[in-house]
């Protein structure tokens, strides 16, 4: 399924940890609100090891960690195209059903993805969430994202990654996700400048909810699956965030749990990654986060219906218009992040 300054001031707090300190703890790099504590706490009680999540709320931010040597993570949750090429670069370590006999309980389709330097933890898609009390007709289009109603004016909260920012623009000019050529990225351009004055914060939803100079004035947002549960613990409001995924199609996507190649602690957390991905904890994941497993045994674990909800299992119709990202070429990822930093100059 998610700000680089609080990632990175909890990371300067390992950087002095002791090597006892260390020896006891598996620093893991994760989203928010991305795992059911209680799966941490049962190794734990097993083990009698600590795991610190250190939290991270963009792709950027988290690659950056991830680039530094010095940041020591030994395990990290990773999009699909970053296993394989942090895998490539020797950041990440290959993981294969020795080092983690779950994986035997995901079927290749997913195992493949991760590009053999990770093993699948969820998958969802990319959607829009509103709050029902505020939005009470469910979008059914990213134009009711990029081109909202004129009630919705500085109560739209978007994302400053170079990935995800484009999604919403770029499905609804029909083109792909994964766009490189400077024209399509022009074009997705112009749409993002006619929503800017509608927008509140280029801040991910998850994060930007906690602010209290504005975070109750966002009435809807680009999100992840998974993230209206999140917004409505954090909220007190049962159901009052809803998720929606537009007609026109959007990103699937799959995230990877990966082991990093420099952890001095490496055989730990293949263990970890291991009590992660079997199938109770996967299963009580799944349920605790509203959110799909790769787990062929895990999903025979989940009530139906949990499996026959919309929000969490996105129909068929749908996904068949869906896309995969694909690794970017470094002009798209630079002119991407130009654009970005150009947003709030029109907001």
């Amino acid at each position: 399924m998610r700000q680089g300054l609080a990632a990175t001031a909890l990371l300067l707090g390992l950087f002095s940890c002791t090597t006892l300190a260390r020896a006891e703890t598996l620093n893991l790099l994760i989203w928010e609100a991305y795992i059911d504590q209680a799966i941490l706490d049962a190794w734990t009680a097993s083990t009698g090891i600590e795991v610190r999540q250190i939290y991270f709320d963009s792709g950027d931010a988290r690659d950056e960690i991830l680039a530094d040597p010095n940041s020591n993570i030994d395990l990290t949750v990773v999009g699909e195209n970053g296993s394989a090429l942090f895998g490539k670069r020797g950041v990440l370590a290959p993981l294969t059903t020795e080092d983690v006999p779950s994986l035997t309980d995901y079927a290749t389709q997913w195992t493949s993805r991760c590009g053999g330097y990770g093993a699948p933890y969820l998958w969802g898609t990319m959607g829009i969430v509103y709050r029902s009390d505020k939005v009470t007709t469910t979008p059914t289009s990213w134009k009711d994202l990029m081109q909202p109603a004129p009630a919705l004016k500085k109560h739209i909260a978007m994302y400053d990654d170079h990935n995800e920012a484009f999604i919403a623009p770029l499905i609804l000019l029909g083109k792909s996700i994964n766009a490189n050529d400077s024209d399509t990225l022009k074009q997705a351009f112009e749409l993002m400048k006619g929503q800017a004055p509608s927008v509140l914060t280029y801040t991910y939803v998850i994060t930007a909810i906690d602010n209290p100079d504005y975070g109750r004035d966002i009435y809807m947002a680009l999100a992840y699956s998974g993230d209206q549960k999140v917004l409505n613990e954090k909220a007190g409001t049962p159901g009052v965030w809803r998720y929606a995924v537009p007609q026109e199609g959007t990103l699937s996507w799959l995230d990877c749990l990966a082991v990093t190649a420099a952890s001095p602690r490496k055989a730990q957390a293949m263990k970890l990654v291991d009590h992660i991905l079997s199938a109770k904890s996967a299963a009580l994941n799944a349920q605790t986060l509203g959110m799909p497993t790769a787990s062929t045994a895990a999903l025979a674990l989940l009530p139906e219906a949990m499996k026959n909800d919309p929000a969490i299992y996105t129909p068929a119709d749908i996904m068949e218009r869906s896309q995969y990202q694909t690794e970017l070429s470094v002009s798209s990822i630079q002119t991407r992040r130009r654009i970005i930093s150009a947003m709030a100059n029109f907001q």
